[in-house]
């Protein structure tokens, strides 16, 4: 064979292989490329996470409860002091001095009462000589009487006797009422006394004003007074001035924001991770205990019935996580994340949250699958109007028997959303391959779209991409 011919054959190779290679070119590059996963079985957990600050479930401020001048200031923040610890002392020169002069007033008062009491047993024995002496003018005069009417005394002498025994019984009259007088000026003292240890009870407490005592055992978190400074009681409209802020760090909370929303989610007693800022790396655990009703504006924290403005802006709703065990290393204020578990499902069937996308069905398609259920179409029809698409979520599922696989649109119904997974309770089935990226391709991506599976990563080119 002439080299001329070996020349020709060779091009007309090349020229077949430029055809075919630029032929599979051309098809693919009308071949969609698309992420894919599986739908797959597994533990879900759905979380609702919310930032806020550690808070004591119990703390005080603790006010000035006399006026003057903080004479003793005792701690300082950060100190841990026991129930009843004199916290601090104001100046109590008068208060002692009204309750010593209070204490010789009653010391007085029980003397006046012993001496009463004395001339109450005075009076009840010039009661008992009365008596006495009476009894005899009695027998005198019964004597005299029966004398008198034998004839054998004279008038004078009857009439001296029944003179003395009337003066005995004016006697014992006038002495039962002195007894009487005493025993009213006794009890009159007596209550003069009581009246003076009630008003001491009212002194006593004026004098203990003076003084700040721990109500229960806590942390000392805040002192914003120094020693020698004026504090004052506060009054109706106005506040008093505070020693101290006290906490009880024995039951430690997380107080946190949660968005609207997925504050339908929370509820009582579900558990939670507790992570703070300042101690990295370790969780906390704890349970919900109480759930806000009002719902609080993001921009100023107040709540939406205090706000007067009209205008609509995100709100948030207070949830609070009781910490299960305490730390020496928390500290009220320090800003903490909570992550709730709201749901928990073993063995959910899954798939990846970014491949649920939604798509407008037609209605008598729409109508047709779901046995005529679409309210909006039921009532589009009633008016006699054309009906709207009815808007459906759904996934695109790879068909695998054919050699270049084409997607189908699915309708699911989802449940639980975890971190990157959603629960899928109908449509799909475990193992099923769906198209889950990426974004800008499942936007715009049709039913019957053939496709071609790209599981790089993105941003990275695929081996076809770098020829």
């Amino acid at each position: 064979m002439s080299a001329k011919k070996i020349v020709i054959i060779v091009v007309v190779v090349l020229a077949l292989a430029g055809i075919v290679a630029g032929t599979i070119i051309h098809s693919q590059s009308n071949v969609t490329k698309v992420a894919t996963g599986k739908a797959v079985r597994q533990d879900l957990i759905s979380v609702v996470s919310g930032t806020g600050q550690i808070k004591p479930k119990t703390y005080v401020n603790v006010g000035a409860t006399a006026f003057g001048r903080i004479t003793h200031l005792n701690v300082k923040e950060g100190d841990h002091v026991k129930r009843g610890t004199i916290l601090a002392t104001v100046e109590n020169v008068q208060p002692q001095a009204t309750v010593a002069a209070q204490e010789a007033n009653i010391a007085s008062s029980r003397t006046d009462v012993s001496s009463y009491a004395a001339a109450e047993k005075t009076a009840a024995a010039n009661i008992a000589q009365a008596k006495a002496d009476l009894e005899q003018k009695r027998l005198d005069f019964a004597r005299a009487r029966a004398l008198f009417d034998e004839k054998l005394i004279a008038k004078q002498d009857f009439d001296s006797k029944q003179a003395a025994f009337d003066m005995a019984v004016a006697t014992l009259a006038q002495r039962e009422a002195a007894f009487a007088q005493s025993q009213a000026q006794t009890a009159s003292q007596r209550a003069h006394v009581n009246q003076a240890v009630a008003n001491q009870r009212a002194n006593f407490d004026s004098l203990d004003k003076t003084v700040s005592r721990a109500p229960f055992d806590g942390l000392v978190t805040n002192v914003p007074v120094r020693e020698g400074e004026t504090v004052v009681v506060g009054i109706q409209n106005a506040g008093g001035s505070t020693i101290m802020t006290l906490a009880d760090m024995s039951v430690i909370t997380a107080e946190v924001k949660v968005d609207e929303t997925d504050i339908v989610n929370i509820r009582m007693d579900q558990p939670a991770d507790v992570t703070v800022d300042a101690l990295p790396g370790r969780i906390f655990k704890g349970h919900v205990t109480e759930v806000g009703d009002q719902a609080l504006l993001r921009t100023t924290g107040l709540s939406t019935t205090q706000s007067t403005t009209g205008t609509e802006e995100a709100k948030d709703f207070k949830v609070v996580v009781t910490l299960d065990q305490t730390s020496d290393d928390l500290r009220p204020g320090l800003s903490s994340t909570a992550k709730i578990t709201t749901a928990h499902k073993p063995n959910a069937l899954t798939i990846p949250i970014q491949a649920l996308v939604q798509r407008d069905v037609p209605t008598e398609k729409y109508l047709a699958e779901h046995n005529g259920k679409s309210p909006s179409a039921t009532v589009a029809a009633s008016s006699g109007t054309p009906a709207k698409p009815v808007l459906v979520q759904g996934v695109y599922v790879l068909n695998p028997t054919n050699k270049k696989p084409r997607v189908a649109f699915v309708p699911v119904t989802t449940g639980i959303t975890g971190a990157t997974d959603i629960e899928v309770l109908s449509g799909l089935n475990a193992g099923d391959e769906i198209v889950i990226g990426r974004y800008k391709i499942l936007r715009a991506l049709k039913s019957g779209t053939v496709v071609k599976r790209d599981n790089t990563p993105e941003g990275t080119a695929s081996d076809s991409d770098k020829s």
